[in-house]
């Protein structure tokens, strides 16, 4: 094993430690445990992982780094698609000692602490009766959801995540605390939501709440794949008219072994619309009528759920460091014939569990004007995706390769925008098709006011001056 410290002279680790706290180096017992991410497909070796309790202290880390010309990494909460969160040899800011979210009822105010996990967002909140619209993982961060934008459950009636942001306080590059909100540094608050892994590292956020709760109104309806053609229809021509109130995605997957269908459909390719209703639950029949106009589903499942436990759902099937994932997407309007009767059979074939889904956008997404945030494609009507999950490790470059294909059979329908954190590529041309070209242009601007020499370069990034007009 190289030991990745060896540029660092015996009393600096001692200095970094006196000043910033818990210090974890390769030869540290808990190395392994410290440096694991949730993707397993990922194995990275950092020289260094700092655990500080303050942002005085992440600022610390931040000029120790840069004193010792080692790369600087973030981990919140270690989610990050592309494994981002530890690179080799780098220095890790690891703000898991930052946790804790406080909620205010009467102002309907949460305040986040930078290392806070979503699973402490959503309960902080709930117990008054409250929400903020996050992501579909309890153990997902705050920091790195909130920074990409924010998609989940809620989002068509509450907006995204970023559009519940009220302040957001960073340590920048050349160590100062800065706070942003829609008056105070407001263009570096634009460039925050949806692009805020590059001006700095978030140590708090404060989020506005909507009232909501306790109960979720789902529905699954499932449909052989002969059936795709009809049930996109169905889908594509509800999606523009539903209430802000259902989110909806049309998916294309392998039917599972103990999921009630019948034994000559299993592993075999099925089409289905799932919904989810954050109003009243008298009017879910009404408001998802629009979904039963089609043909008969195979199977049919409704019901209302605890919010909570529909946000720690998937907790275990996406479990920390055993998942290997794998994920590309896009905006898009529309989706040709073809595309679909393709997409079909490479599920069907897919090495692991490779699916295809579309989200349906618009709502209170589609009504913030495209120029108030970082985050891009408010108008596109859909987000398209291709992801796979699987286990053996032999199995890392064909999956990956598959969900490249999937994406690639429906990039002729690509429109503005692809949401940073659904997506496990990285570069600059992954940042153009996530932001677009106006927008990386602006924010390149924005870069070399707040990072000029791109310290922060380890995330979906814009460097300063790539994209200039």
């Amino acid at each position: 094993m190289v030991d990745t410290t060896a540029s660092l002279a015996p009393g600096h680790l001692d200095e970094l430690r006196r000043a910033c706290g818990e210090v974890i180096t390769p030869d540290d017992p808990r190395y392994d445990e410290a440096r694991a991410l949730w993707n397993a497909v990922h194995d990275r070796r950092p020289a260094v992982i700092v655990r500080p309790t303050t942002a005085a202290k992440v600022a610390t880390a931040v000029a120790f780094a840069r004193e010792h010309d080692l790369e600087i990494v973030v981990k919140s909460g270690g989610h990050s698609a592309t494994g981002l969160k530890g690179a080799d040899g780098c220095l890790v800011v690891d703000l898991s000692e930052m946790r804790g979210v406080e909620v205010d009822p009467r102002t309907r105010i949460a305040k986040s602490n930078g290392g806070a996990l979503l699973g402490e967002l959503d309960v902080a909140a709930q117990a008054h009766g409250l929400v903020c619209p996050t992501g579909v993982v309890g153990h997902t961060g705050v920091a790195g959801l909130t920074l990409g934008g924010g998609v989940g459950r809620l989002q068509r009636n509450f907006g995204l995540t970023i559009d519940n942001l009220a302040a957001v306080e960073i340590v920048t590059a050349d160590g100062r605390l800065v706070r942003a909100t829609e008056t105070d540094e407001p263009e570096l608050f634009w460039g925050l939501r949806g692009a805020g892994w590059n001006f700095g590292i978030a140590t708090a956020f404060e989020f506005r709440l909507q009232p909501f709760g306790p109960d979720l109104h789902r529905g699954v309806l499932a449909f052989p794949a002969t059936q795709v053609q009809e049930v996109w229809t169905l889908f594509r021509d509800y999606a523009p008219i539903a209430p802000d109130t259902v989110s909806v995605i049309f998916a294309i997957d392998r039917a599972g072994a103990d999921a009630g269908y019948p034994d000559d459909l299993v592993g075999k390719p099925i089409t289905y619309l799932a919904f989810n209703h954050s109003g009243s639950v008298d009017d879910v029949e009404r408001d998802t009528a629009g979904l039963r106009l089609g043909p008969k589903p195979m199977t049919t499942t409704i019901g209302s759920v605890p919010f909570l436990e529909v946000q720690t759902a998937h907790d275990l099937a996406f479990a920390w460091g055993r998942s290997r994932s794998f994920i590309k997407s896009h905006n898009a309007n529309d989706l040709r014939r073809e595309a679909l009767d393709e997409l079909v059979e490479l599920v069907a074939t897919a090495p692991g569990e490779g699916s295809f889904s579309v989200t349906a956008l618009g709502g209170a997404i589609g009504r913030v004007p495209e120029d108030a945030t970082a985050f891009a494609g408010r108008a596109s009507a859909f987000d398209v995706s291709a992801d796979s999950g699987w286990t053996d490790p032999k199995l890392d470059e064909a999956n990956a390769d598959w969900c490249r294909r999937a994406l690639g059979v429906v990039e002729p329908d690509r429109a503005l925008g692809a949401y940073a954190n659904g997506n496990s590529d990285v570069g600059p041309e992954e940042s153009r098709r996530i932001y677009g070209d106006a927008k990386l242009a602006r924010l390149a601007a924005l870069k070399r006011e707040w990072d000029p020499e791109n310290v922060f370069h380890v995330n979906p990034n814009v460097a300063p001056g790539a994209y200039d007009e």
